[in-house]
């Protein structure tokens, strides 16, 4: 089985099929795991290749921002989770320069075992996120167009967010690998997903860079892990901080300024759970007692996706949940061109 995702050539991304597919190579293992999914799955399902990594389709980002948020304690979690992805998303969308937007929100009920616990690492205190934020631009010029016009996304921040750091990612961030094939997702794709936040044992930012980007190297080579992503930022400075956004918090404790965020996917809970008892992931452990200090993991509820290659998405133009309608409903006339353009510029 196949899926396309074309875009269309007034720029836009079009809507995508999702299934599940695994080369006629792999394995039982692998196979059951397929079947896993097709039967326990309530939503559109995801495709997944054994023997396909869409890592470098992430390339073209150059430059990347990371920026963990938390939401207002009194705004209501759906309320809040609905303004991000359908009026605060779309808004950002919109901004010019910007190469790569994405949203992924985090579950604050979360099972046990997200990350294992690791001799001589320690829980961040205190540390709630509801999300974790990409943006990202394909070069500087692209950066500094955005940062021209960014001051009214960031004064929208203060109806929902408490808190928002920004860390920023001048090199870019690195996709190891990637066998979801679908490169705009829109929702929950179905896939056992978790960000984790690693603070660093050294205050030297080389070594820590060297030991993480070997130790996710490792953690890829294994099939069951369907997605590694690394995001490698300067120390964060709180004398500058960042977003700058108005009555929001964007000041970190002293072992949040150094870190490191790995995005994490597993087939399933089983596969994860499997995997970190094998033989490979505690060939690691010795390093990660060496090199980490912190940790702090946060299982993802939803990925939504509004810009990818300078290009708007269904979401970006028309919001979260009115592209995941359109996409329910198959309505294939609201994706033409003429309704774009009359959406993007007012005009057929």
């Amino acid at each position: 089985m196949s899926t396309k995702s074309e875009v269309g050539k007034d720029g836009f991304f079009t809507a995508n099929l999702r299934i599940v597919s695994l080369s006629c190579t792999a394995d039982a293992e692998q196979r059951e795991t397929a079947n896993v999914l097709l039967t326990n799955q309530e939503h559109d399902l995801t495709i997944i290749s054994a023997d396909q990594n869409y890592a470098a389709r992430d390339e073209a980002i150059a430059i990347n921002s990371y920026t963990t948020v938390l939401r207002r304690p009194r705004v209501p979690h759906e309320v809040f989770a609905t303004y991000w992805r359908d009026v605060h998303g779309p808004l950002c969308s919109r901004i010019p320069g910007l190469g790569w937007y994405v949203q992924n929100h985090f579950h604050r009920e979360q099972d046990a075992h997200l990350w294992p616990d690791v001799e001589g690492i320690k829980p961040f205190e205190n540390y709630v996120l509801d999300g974790g934020v990409e943006i990202g631009f394909q070069s500087r010029a692209d950066q500094e167009a955005f940062n021209q016009a960014c001051s009214i996304l960031f004064a929208d921040e203060q109806n929902m967010f408490a808190a928002t750091v920004a860390y920023s990612l001048p090199g870019g961030s690195q996709t190891f690998v990637d066998r979801v094939a679908d490169p705009v997702p829109n929702g929950d794709d179905g896939l056992d997903r978790m960000h984790i936040n690693f603070g660093s044992q050294t205050s030297n930012p080389a070594a820590f860079a060297e030991f993480m980007r070997a130790f996710l190297n490792t953690l890829a080579s294994d099939t069951a892990v369907l997605k590694v992503r690394l995001h490698l930022p300067d120390r964060y400075d709180n004398a500058k901080p960042a977003p700058p956004a108005p009555d929001v918090d964007h000041m970190v404790t002293e072992e949040r300024q150094l870190i490191a965020i790995l995005e994490l996917a597993f087939a399933n809970p089983i596969a994860r759970r499997s995997f970190y008892g094998g033989d490979l992931f505690r060939s690691t452990l010795t390093g990660q007692s060496t090199n980490i200090s912190h940790y702090a993991a946060f299982a993802v509820s939803g990925i939504y996706t509004y810009v990818r290659d300078k290009k708007l998405t269904t979401a970006g133009l028309r919001g979260s949940r009115p592209a995941q309608l359109i996409d329910a409903l198959g309505a294939t006339n609201q994706i033409v061109d003429d309704v774009r353009n009359l959406l993007l510029r007012g005009r057929i």
